[in-house]
Order: C-alpha cells, then sequence, then structure tokens
C-alpha cells in the first residue's frame, strides 16, 4: 500500500483557481493511480475540493488519453467488418446479369417496417385498382375476430436442454423492440476509455454537475447524468404514483403493453396487406383506440388501454433531445427534465442512450452496483474508469442492494394467479411454457407450505428452539443450501427458471390477466397503476419479490443467509406477516466483477478508514502492497481542533450511554439539559450522532415529551435524518435553506442537524460556498 507521500507534482489547467497544496497533491495522485490501474483510495477531508479535484484529475487524464491515441482511419465500404480477415473483406459477389439485383437497403428498411419481410410477401405486388382491392378474397373474411385475452397469452418458448440459454419464438418472425419508435435511427459509437463518476444521492450528483460546469471540461467532453425514473419521468399519469417501485412498475408495464401493441398490429396488418386493404383500415382503427368496450353483467363497461408510454413515440424527439443536451453542456437532472418537457420526450430512456458516445457517465450508486441495472442501461465498463465517491459505506450498500424479501400474504397472492393463468390457458400454451409455469407453482407452493407450517418449530441462529409467553418465536438462519434441501427444491434448474421468467415476461402476462379477473368480480375498474381501483398494492410487486428470492437462491452458498419467520402474534395480539428475506453478507463476488471490467477502481471520500476493513469486504485477494493509497491533510491545522469528552452533566450525572444504561430517562434528560445549554452558547450548528434511529427515535420522544425539546427549538432549527435515502435530498435541501435564510436573520443562530451518520456534505468548502 502506498503511503502517505505527495506524488510528483503535475500541471492541471482546467482548475478555475489556482489550487492549494493539498488539492495538487490529491489531483497528482489520482492522476497517477490512473496511469498504473487496478485499485485506488484516495482520503479528502470535507472542503478541501474533493469533487473539483476530481473531476480536473480525471477528466485531463481522459483528454491525454485522446490525444495519445492515433486517428481513426475513415471506414471503408465494409464498415463494421474490421474484424475479418483482408481476403473477405475484399471479396465482392459476382452480379449475374440474368437475374434481378436486389432492393436497395432504404427500400428493405421501408418494408421493414411496413411488416413484409419474414412473411415472404417482400416481393409481393401491390393491387391497384380499388375495388379489387376492397372486394375480400373468397373464402377469407374480411372482419378479424379479436380475441381479449390473446395480449394475456404468453409466447411460445423454447429451451435448450443441455444449456442455460432459453428464447422466446414468436410467430411469423417479427419481432418489435419495446424502446423502439416508428422511425428508425443508428446506434452511437461506444467511447473508450470513459470514466463512471457515483455517488449515494441525487444532490451529490447535482453538485458533482455544478462543479463540472465551472471547468473547460463541460464543453469539451460530453457528460450524461443518469437518474431513477422517480425523479426523470415526465408522464404525469406515471410520476402521480408517487413511490420509487410503483412508478417503476408501471414505466415497464407501458414499455411491454406498447410492445405487444405493436406486434400484434405488425403480424395483422401483414396478413392483411394481402387479403384487403380496407380490412386492415378497420382493425388498425380498432386496436389505435385507447377505449376497449366490455359487457359485463348486462353493462357496456369502458376501461382505459394503454399501448405505451406517449413520451416516447417517437424516436426523431429522442435524437433531437440527445442533440440539444450536447449542445447545453454538462446537463444535470433538473436540466433533463427541462428538456424533457420541452421537447415531449422521456428523458429518462433520452439520457440512457446517450451513454455510449458519453466521455463521462455521472449515476448513482444504485445504477452502477446493481447488476440488473448495470445489464438494463447497458454499462460497458471495459478499459474504463470507475469512481466511487463517499466509498466509506461503500461495502453496507452493496450488499444491501442485493437483499431480496416476500410475505406470505405475497406468496398467496402469486401461486393464486399462476393457478388462475395455468388453469384458463393450459390448451393454449406450449410445452416449455407449461413446464416453466408448473415449476413456479411448485415454487410458490412449496414456500407457502414452509411458511404456514405452524407445526414444526426451525431453529433460530443459536440453534436451539426458543419460546417467548408461551408463543414460538419462529426465526430461523439458513444457508442457501440448507434451504432448498428443506424444501426439496435443490433438484430444479433456478438458473434455467429465473432466465425464463426474465425472457418471456411471464409475470407481466399473468399479473395482467389476474388483474382483469378481479376486476371483473369485483365489478371495478383497472386503476392507472395496474391494480383494480381499491386494491392497494401492485400485483407486479408480488412477482417482482419472487424474482428477487429465486435470484438469491441461485448465488454462492456463502454469499449469504435465508431469514424465515413465520408467523407470530406480538404482545396486543396482532398477527405479524411471515416472510422469507434474503440477506447479502459479502458484496466480495459483485464488487470483483466491477474491478475485473474496469481500467482503474478509485475509491473517495473523506474518510476510508480503517482500510484493512474495506479491502477484506470488498477485495480480499488484493494485498496491502497492490493498493494505492493516499491521504491528503485537512486544511483545518490540527490546533484549531479541539477534542473534548464530557464525562458529566449540567447536574453532574456521569455519562454513561452503554447499551444497559442510555434508555434510562435521567440520563436521556440529563443529556438533553446538555444540549440545551450547548445551542444557548454556540452561535453556529450542532450535529448530533445516535448509535442507531431507534435510540435517536426514543431519545427525540422523550425530549418533546419533557419540554426539552421546545426549549432547543427556540434557540436553532432541527432536522432529524430520515430512514429511506430518497427523503435525504429533501432534508439537505431545507438545511441549506434555513442557513441562508439564518445568515440574513442570525438571531436564531445556524441549523441542528441530527443523525446517525457522518454529515459530511454539510458545511462549506475551501472558498465559503454553500456545499448542498
Amino acid at each position: 500500500m502506498g503511503d502517505n507521500q505527495p506524488p510528483q507534482s503535475r500541471r492541471f489547467p482546467s482548475f478555475p483557481y489556482e489550487p492549494y497544496p493539498i488539492q495538487l497533491d490529491f489531483m497528482s495522485a489520482l492522476y497517477d493511480s490512473l496511469d498504473s490501474g487496478g485499485i485506488a483510495m484516495l482520503e479528502s477531508p470535507t472542503g478541501t475540493g474533493k469533487t473539483l479535484s476530481i473531476i480536473c484529475s480525471a477528466l485531463q487524464w481522459i483528454m491525454d488519453q485522446k490525444q495519445r491515441q492515433p486517428p481513426k482511419e475513415p471506414s471503408t465500404t465494409h464498415a463494421g467488418r474490421e474484424d475479418e480477415p483482408d481476403w473477405m473483406r475484399d471479396f465482392v459477389i459476382p452480379i449475374d446479369p440474368k437475374k434481378p439485383s436486389p432492393p436497395p437497403l432504404k427500400e428493405l428498411n421501408k418494408k421493414k417496417k411496413k411488416g413484409l419481410v419474414g412473411f415472404g410477401l417482400e416481393n409481393h405486388p401491390k393491387k391497384e385498382n380499388k375495388s379489387s382491392v376492397e372486394k375480400p378474397i373468397k373464402g377469407r373474411s374480411s372482419v378479424v375476430e379479436l380475441d381479449e385475452e390473446e395480449e394475456f397469452l404468453v409466447e411460445d418458448y423454447e429451451s435448450e436442454e443441455e444449456g442455460l440459454m432459453g428464447k422466446s419464438k414468436r410467430k411469423g418472425g417479427i419481432h418489435v423492440d419495446s424502446s423502439s419508435g416508428d422511425d428508425g435511427e443508428t446506434e452511437e459509437e461506444e467511447v473508450s476509455p470513459k470514466v463512471f463518476f457515483s455517488s449515494r444521492t441525487h444532490s451529490q450528483l447535482m453538485q458533482f454537475m455544478e462543479e463540472l460546469r465551472k471547468t473547460a471540461f463541460a464543453s469539451q467532453l460530453k457528460t450524461v447524468c443518469l437518474g431513477s425514473r422517480k425523479n426523470l419521468c415526465i408522464n404525469p399519469e406515471v410520476r402521480k404514483l408517487g413511490s420509487s417501485n410503483r412508478i417503476n412498475e408501471r414505466c415497464l408495464e407501458l414499455q411491454k403493453n406498447r410492445k405487444d401493441h405493436r406486434t400484434t398490429v405488425s403480424k395483422v396488418k401483414v396478413v392483411l396487406e394481402w387479403t384487403s386493404t380496407i380490412a386492415a383500415m378497420k382493425y388498425d382503427a380498432i386496436f389505435s383506440d385507447s377505449m376497449k368496450v366490455r359487457s359485463s353483467g348486462g353493462k357496456i363497461q369502458r376501461t382505459k388501454v394503454s399501448c405505451g408510454c406517449p413520451m416516447l413515440s417517437k424516436n426523431k424527439l429522442q435524437k433531437q433531445f440527445r442533440d440539444e443536451a450536447y449542445k447545453l453542456h454538462a446537463v444535470d437532472i433538473e436540466d433533463l427534465v427541462h428538456l424533457g418537457n420541452k421537447t415531449g420526450t422521456c428523458p429518462y430512456y433520452g439520457s440512457r442512450s446517450m451513454v455510449p458516445a458519453a466521455d463521462l457517465v455521472v449515476l448513482p450508486y444504485q445504477s452502477l452496483l446493481l447488476k440488473s441495472a448495470g445489464i438494463s442501461l447497458n454499462l460497458n465498463l471495459r478499459n474504463s474508469i470507475v469512481i466511487i465517491d463517499e466509498a466509506h459505506n461503500l461495502a453496507d450498500s452493496l450488499t444491501s442492494m442485493y437483499n431480496s424479501k416476500i410475505t406470505l400474504s405475497q406468496l398467496r397472492q402469486v401461486h393464486s394467479l399462476l393457478e388462475i393463468y395455468f388453469n384458463r390457458f393450459r390448451t393454449r400454451l406450449g410445452a416449455g411454457n407449461r413446464r416453466y409455469i408448473q415449476t413456479l407453482m411448485v415454487i410458490t407452493k412449496a414456500f407457502l407450505r414452509y411458511l404456514e407450517n405452524t407445526s414444526t418449530m426451525p431453529l433460530n441462529s443459536c440453534g436451539v428452539e426458543t419460546d417467548f409467553d408461551k408463543k414460538p418465536v419462529m426465526d430461523a438462519s439458513l444457508t442457501i443450501n440448507e434451504f432448498l434441501f428443506s424444501l426439496d427444491i435443490d433438484n430444479i434448474n433456478l438458473i434455467k427458471l429465473q432466465r425464463y421468467v426474465k425472457e418471456s415476461n411471464i409475470i407481466y402476462k399473468v399479473s395482467g390477466y389476474g388483474t382483469k379477473m378481479v376486476s371483473l368480480q369485483s365489478g371495478t375498474e383497472v386503476g392507472d397503476n395496474g391494480t383494480p381501483s381499491g386494491v392497494e398494492g401492485s400485483v407486479v410487486s408480488g412477482f417482482q419479490a419472487l424474482v428477487g428470492i429465486l435470484l438469491s437462491l441461485t448465488y454462492d452458498d456463502t454469499d449469504g443467509r435465508i431469514i424465515v419467520s413465520k408467523q407470530s402474534y406480538t404482545s396486543l395480539g396482532h398477527q405479524d406477516d411471515a416472510y422469507l428475506k434474503f440477506v447479502m453478507l459479502s458484496g466480495e463476488r459483485i464488487f470483483s466483477e466491477i474491478v475485473d471490467q474496469a481500467h482503474t477502481v478509485v475509491l473517495t471520500g473523506g474518510t476510508l478508514q480503517p482500510i484493512e476493513e474495506t479491502r477484506v469486504r470488498l477485495f480480499p485477494g488484493l494485498s496491502l502492497e497492490r493498493l494505492h493509497f493516499f491521504s491528503c491533510n485537512h486544511i483545518v491545522p490540527p490546533e484549531s481542533i479541539l477534542p473534548v469528552a464530557v464525562s458529566r452533566g449540567p447536574s453532574g450525572m456521569p455519562f454513561d450511554f452503554s447499551y444497559n444504561t442510555r434508555s434510562f430517562p435521567g440520563m436521556i434528560e440529563e443529556l438533553g439539559r446538555l444540549v440545551c445549554n450547548l445551542v444557548t452558547v454556540v452561535p453556529e450548528g450542532i450535529v448530533v450522532f445516535f448509535s442507531s434511529f431507534e435510540y435517536e427515535g426514543q431519545v427525540y420522544e422523550a425530549w418533546k415529551s419533557s419540554g426539552i425539546l421546545t426549549r432547543i427549538l427556540q434557540k436553532k432549527h432541527l432536522f432529524r435524518e430520515p430512514r429511506s435515502n430518497v427523503d435525504i435530498e429533501t432534508v439537505l435541501r431545507e438545511y441549506k435553506e434555513s442557513i441562508i435564510s439564518s445568515s440574513r436573520t442570525p438571531k436564531r443562530g445556524a441549523n441542528t442537524p441530527w443523525g446517525t451518520t457522518s454529515c459530511n456534505s454539510w458545511g462549506q468548502d475551501l472558498r465559503g460556498n454553500q456545499l448542498q
């Protein structure tokens, strides 16, 4: 492991100010780490300009790499075949003058758009006589019977018996991608190497973009800032759903509905192009209508049917969105939303399409560290630079992302819907679909039996049976293999099953049909979230929870534990829902996939100590000698820091915040007296840290009931750290606004944030600018 000696000084002309020596040291250390490759850990205390130093060092390295690369030669007529040998590239197919020449590529693309290619109708002559076109062919009906349940029928699925690959087989050979629009476009060329910068919250990413705009790199390099659907969606019907999970589910449902709609219309148009143009027009009119009419109980009931998000109707607008985003230079999430509203297209998918051509990709933890998100975004980390900021909690964040949970009520709902679907479409399903759906039913039934069977008491983490008030506490911690063996499902190929669920879209078929049946039985209309009105939660959520558990069961036996909590009753007689939960214990294997792909992985933060713990949890196979580590000094000199341990309260009571005594009412009240005295004499802000959210809540409620909290609020504003990461940005924004208002009216002093973790992003930077 490298020492803390300053590296060789380099020049960073894009730094917008005269850099401090510690900033030069940090930038030089980062640049040298990028040259060397591998893994680096760089510490830079809060207030030392870490974000700006990262930008000017990493992007300078990218600019230098671009200058060293030889200029690309213009592509020849055989573009995209550079990997072939010369004799193959130079080979030209001889043209037989007696045979008709193949149609131009442009003409072929037009036929593909019409759906003619793949049915052997590419060269079918069009009928010019209007009367002959309108006249239906004898023996064929010009009216197409529409099967209302056709949209819920899963496509034929074939699986290779020896391998793990499966494939969905479309009848007629037409496949329409869910993200494709009406207008074709060429994919942008992949830029390599590029920088991936990741941080924990969207506010930190916006701060990064704000610092980037201070440099010349904002106009010299292409940048894209990725965010969640919750932050980037501009469809009002989807945004009003509120929670991130429901927004994600609804967005995916819209894309799936759009693909099914486009595929079905294309199939029928192909047949009717050959038979009757008038019939095709009628069929198109039926399917383009946004309302379906259904007869139920003698009443005509109109149910809204969505055929995709209107913000993704045209690819021309997506291209316009990308072009304008590049012209604006370094746009953040708020700018992307504004641009999406201006152009009338989705900024979430628009920003995703900018990734291949970008030199710098700014994205949250989830998008980088969650493997499924990376695949969805098509992130190519090969030979690139991955910089993870605020990395002191990286290991915990990584493991928590891969936790999964499904409750007993969700299992019952999923199993019931699978049975309803299978019994309805049994005769219309192919052998592959029947086999996999029955396998899903077997697994869900096994889960249900395990959770509902209260006759057997599982062992707890200590391996003994326990009881509480003569009622069993039915919790168990099992390895993955132990869990599979106990349910007798260890002979099921879960990898192939999970691949089937992903490729066949069985989730949306079963949930859509189940939702329809529930709505018909209850006489209610289907709501915007895909569930009947008055039914709480989303049907899709249960299926996604099942998919999460199935994926967890494919991990290595030592990666995590399965927690089984059976039905129990609280002291008040309330029944707790039983559940299965997977807890990831180690992120080593997941993080190693990123390290193996990237040229350099850089972990940065205000403090990364203890280094050895981080190394063991993330890359234990890497020796300390191969780890590049650098820590720059803080601009605040040691003589300006006064650490003091307070052993007694204002009344003389000894402080003892050990687990056994910290909850005593007298101890909590004495702590409140101390804080009351401090907020009276300290002119600026105060940060109070607690060991857990539970203890913080206990102290808060005690102070509130005793009147201590009222006395504190007379001197300071109070902010509490929320449990959810989604709400952190709101608290930080309110905290910043309070700082600004307090500077104008200082009679109440500065703000008082409360939390259980480090508040590195709260304060001021070197030049007195308020941090976000």
